[in-house]
């Protein structure tokens, strides 16, 4: 099953991995180390929640205006 990741640096170093299709969130050191977290995590998840999938996620980014 092909999953989306997403990785945000986190400020004390390291990654937040979040999986938006089930809410996993986990972190790691490295990008590798937040993905085999996030992938244990999610297959834990999904033995117990079955995710009924309704296509592939369309993921883009936007802008805000941010007031200084």
């Amino acid at each position: 099953m092909l999953l989306t990741a997403v990785l945000i640096p986190a400020a004390e170093g390291g990654f937040t991995a979040l999986n938006p299709e089930t809410g996993t969130t986990t972190q790691g050191e490295s990008v590798e180390d937040a993905l085999a977290n996030l992938r244990e995590a999610t297959e834990l998840y999904l033995e117990e929640f079955p995710l009924k999938t309704s296509g592939q996620p369309l993921i883009t980014t936007f802008q805000v205006a941010v007031n200084a």
